[in-house]
C-alpha cells in the first residue's frame, strides 16, 4: 500500500515538472516571436535608422555600420588652357587695333605683294620719265637672274635699269613723293631714295653731288632731283642713270612704270 502511494506521488511530481517546463518553453517562444516582430516593424517603419550626424552630436555609441556617410568631393585643380577660336575672336574684338599694331615690329613682317595694302595701287600715279630721253637702255633689269658685270667681271643680279644720258643731264622725279634718303655711296656715287607713299620706292644712282633736293623734302612728279654723274661700280659703261624701283619691298622693272 505504501509503495502504491509513493508511486502516485512520484507520478504527480513528474507531471507538474513537465507542465512547468512546457510553460517556460511556450513563454520563451512567445517572447522571441514578439521581439522579432518588433524589430521587423521598426525596420519597416524606419524607426531604427540612425544618422551619423546625430550620433556624433549626442555621443551615441555603436552607430550601425549601414549608416550612409556623406563625403565632400576633392577639389579639382583647374588647368589653364588656350582660348578657343571663339574666345580668341572676342579678345581680339575687345582689344583696340592701335594696341595690336604697337606690338608689331615692321622689321618682322615679310615683304608685301602687290594689292596687299588697302591702296590696291599697282601703277605709279601720274608717272614721268626720269630723263628727257629714255630710248637708250645700256643694261636692262635682270629680274633676279645673274648677269656678268662689264666693270667687275662678276656674276650678279642687276636690280635696276641703266639709261644712257650725258653727264649733267637733268634727272626728274617719276612721281610724287618724299625724299627719304640722300647718300654718297662709294660704289654707286650720289644716291637719292624717293618714297611715293603708296608701296612704290625709287632709287636714283650715279648722280652728280650737286643735288636739287634734300632729305625729308616733298616733291611732285616731274620735279628736278639732280643731274647725271658717275658710279665706280659701273664705270665701264658710258655715262648713264642707274634707276631702281621697288613695289612693296620687291624689285620691279622701272621701265614698266615709266615708259
Amino acid at each position: 500500500m505504501k509503495n502504491k502511494l509513493s508511486d502516485n506521488r512520484k507520478g504527480t511530481k513528474g507531471f507538474y515538472t513537465a507542465l512547468c517546463l512546457s510553460a517556460v518553453m511556450v513563454g520563451s517562444a512567445c517572447w522571441f516571436a514578439y521581439d522579432q516582430g518588433e524589430k521587423i516593424t521598426k525596420e519597416l517603419t524606419g524607426q531604427n535608422t540612425v544618422r551619423e550626424d546625430r550620433a556624433v552630436d549626442k555621443h551615441v555609441k555603436n552607430v550601425p555600420k549601414s549608416t550612409t556617410v556623406y563625403t565632400t568631393p576633392a577639389a579639382t585643380r583647374t588647368v589653364p588652357t588656350s582660348p578657343t577660336v571663339t574666345e580668341a575672336a572676342v579678345i581680339a574684338e575687345e582689344e583696340p587695333a592701335e594696341a595690336v599694331m604697337d606690338r608689331i615690329d615692321p622689321e618682322d613682317l615679310p615683304p608685301l605683294m602687290p594689292n596687299v595694302l588697302n591702296t590696291g595701287i599697282t601703277k605709279l600715279e601720274n608717272p614721268k620719265a626720269p630723263l628727257a630721253d629714255i630710248s637708250a637702255v645700256l643694261e636692262p633689269f635682270s629680274n633676279g637672274e645673274l648677269v656678268r658685270s662689264s666693270t667687275t667681271g662678276t656674276w650678279q643680279t642687276h636690280n635696276g635699269t641703266d639709261i644712257a644720258a650725258p653727264e649733267g643731264a637733268e634727272v626728274y622725279a617719276v612721281s610724287n613723293g618724299e625724299i627719304k634718303a640722300v647718300e654718297n655711296n662709294a660704289l654707286w656715287g650720289t644716291t637719292v631714295v624717293l618714297d611715293h607713299h603708296n608701296g612704290f620706292m625709287t632709287r636714283y644712282c650715279a648722280l652728280a653731288p650737286d643735288l636739287s633736293v634734300q632729305e625729308g623734302q616733298m616733291i611732285v612728279s616731274g620735279e628736278t632731283i639732280g643731274t647725271v654723274g658717275s658710279a665706280d661700280i659701273e664705270s665701264a659703261l658710258p655715262p648713264h642713270l642707274h634707276i631702281e624701283m621697288k613695289h612693296h619691298g620687291k624689285y620691279i622693272d622701272p621701265m614698266d612704270q615709266i615708259s
